[in-house]
């Protein structure tokens, strides 16, 4: 019998299969039958902060998902629960999560749980986190979980409303009336603010009594704020013409517009005068259907402008997958249900492709020689973020041409059925192909061509060992995976440290988790590996960081 080859020192001796954890380490299983890293508590935080949990993942339900992250945040409120609450204001006001709901749920746990110095650093961190009547309503939503009212939650709901300007409360509780059984009149009898001036006093009294409660405040409250009220009560009488000169006389958006009014182009030509850019994203295909938008109108040179302005969609804080979601969406010409349809202007698809890159930081190019491997097995084919348009095989392929559009000295490769099948897992269909895709393709296209290839069992070391075969010289593997590895007979640490054994090149990886699950298949104890969380609009600057060294 030859021990040495289930017990050696040398790595080369030494290989073993993905079903069993290495000898020594601290492997545990993951969710498909594999054994990878656990990550730590902090890492686990980062991907629940901006991937979350909705829909689950392919082995896990969306239940236990969050079950498995709540205990996550809880583990490190316990740990450190300033440290906590600065990292969820940091993710949040920096705009690089696609949602802003795990960020108000963890504060939500942190209200709730927390010691008295880290509940003071909440009621603070509140107007941060819940910029918007909406994320506000949220959090108290999520806060009900953990805690009742009390002196803490009264002030910190109180100064959410104090600290506004009139003018921007007012547009506060006219274009966010009410959400998760909560509205602005319940909120404000719960936390009794104290009005810090006349203009204040009317829109409290506006949302707790309605029209009738501002009128007798009306000839001495501030005239702005008291126009604005009656221009949207107005709105509901007015035909389409008048409605829309009311819309731009008052700068109003389209949350407080009747849903009648919507139906003409003139109404949305007022609002798109001064859209928020995220909103003008989320409409662009009912500005097409109600005729707004065609080709080589005003209205397109308008929306293409501002979405090439770089200040602007990072100021908007407007997601990068947000932007994906609605290229694709737009650029098929109707919603993911059919109930509504557009004719797409090329020069509105064109935009939202140049946008997306915009959206992420603008790394730097690191000169490397880099294998981008996109895990497009059948568990990525999840949502990500609960976007019903977009899967997690879909996204990490347009994350991985924001890395190539900056590095000339690319390999673009997918875990397949296989162009190249796996000597190490051949009864299981694995493989991996190299795919013929560039970043001057636009983003919609290449997406398409992603979904419909043929995936086999995932194997996180096929990158590694197919460059070792075919003497391809790589200095960083950049892998797109939730992790869940399991078909091959070889650990992916262990094929990248053959690999730079017999290529004598110090090839480093780095694994991009696209899943808020608790594993990686990098190993934490080699500093030539790195976690990072996909979506996350620092992830390419990161990956060049840690490329250079």
């Amino acid at each position: 019998m030859d021990f040495t080859k289930h017990f050696a020192a040398r790595l080369k001796r030494l290989l073993t299969p993905q079903h069993e954890p290495i000898p020594n380490t601290t492997q545990v299983p993951n969710s498909a039958g594999g054994y990878a890293w656990p990550v730590d508590k902090w890492t686990r935080l980062d991907r629940f902060l901006v991937l979350g949990s909705e829909g689950g993942t392919y082995y896990v339900g969306e239940r236990r998902l969050t079950q498995e992250n709540a205990v996550a945040v809880v583990e490190c409120l316990a740990e450190d629960g300033p440290r906590l609450v600065r990292r969820i204001v940091e993710l949040s006001v920096s705009g690089r999560a696609p949602k802003n709901d795990p960020a108000l749920f963890a504060l939500a746990i942190a209200a709730g749980l927390g010691d008295a110095g880290t509940k003071g650093l909440v009621w603070a961190a509140l107007p941060e986190v819940a910029r918007t009547g909406t994320h506000l309503f949220h959090w108290l939503h999520y806060l009900k979980a953990f805690r009742g009212w009390g002196r803490g939650v009264r002030r910190a709901v109180a100064g959410w409303y104090t600290a506004k300007p009139a003018k921007e409360l007012t547009h506060q509780v006219l274009k966010y009336p009410s959400r998760d059984g909560w509205a602005h009149r319940d909120a404000l009898r719960l936390a009794h603010p104290k009005a810090p001036t006349v203009a204040h006093d009317l829109v409290f009294r506006y949302a707790t009594r309605g029209w009738e409660g501002v009128l007798t405040l009306a000839g001495v409250g501030d005239m702005e704020v008291v126009q604005l009220i009656e221009a949207v009560e107005a709105l509901s009488h007015q035909a389409p013409g008048l409605a829309a000169r009311t819309i731009a006389q008052h700068g109003l958006t389209r949350e407080m517009v009747p849903t009648a009014l919507l139906a003409h182009a003139v109404v949305w030509e007022a609002l798109l005068e001064r859209m928020p850019l995220t909103a003008m994203i989320r409409n662009l295909g009912v500005m097409s259907k109600v005729g707004l938008l065609t080709p080589m109108s005003d209205a397109v040179r308008t929306v293409t402008a501002r979405l090439g302005d770089r200040k602007a969609v990072h100021r908007a804080r407007v997601h990068p997958i947000a932007l994906l979601a609605a290229l694709k969406t737009y650029a098929q010409g109707h919603g993911m249900k059919g109930r509504n349809s557009w004719q797409p202007v090329s020069q509105v698809v064109d935009a939202l492709d140049r946008a997306f890159y915009l959206a992420f930081e603008n790394a730097r190019t690191t000169g490397k020689r880099i294998m981008l491997a996109l895990d497009v097995s059948g568990s990525m084919s999840t949502r990500v973020s609960g976007m019903e348009h977009l899967d997690c095989r879909e996204a990490s392929a347009a994350m991985a041409l924001v890395t190539a559009a900056r590095e000339p000295n690319h390999l673009f490769t997918a875990f397949t059925t296989g162009s190249y099948p796996s000597r190490w897992s051949p009864r299981l269909g694995s493989g991996l192909s190299t795919l013929a895709i560039s970043p001057c393709e636009r983003l919609d296209d290449v997406v398409e061509r992603i979904s419909k290839l043929d995936f086999g069992g995932t194997d996180c070391a096929l990158p590694m060992l197919e460059a070792l075969k075919h003497r391809w010289s790589i200095d960083l593997f950049v892998i797109y995976t939730d992790s869940e590895t399991w078909a091959g007979q070889v650990h992916p640490s262990q094929a990248l440290r053959l690999y730079r054994e017999r290529m004598g090149i110090p090839a480093r990886l780095a694994v991009v988790g696209m899943a808020s699950n608790g594993f990686s298949i990098a190993d934490p104890a080699d500093g030539g590996m790195l976690d990072v969380v996909g979506f996350d609009t620092a992830t390419p600057q990161v990956i060049a960081d840690f490329g250079t060294g």
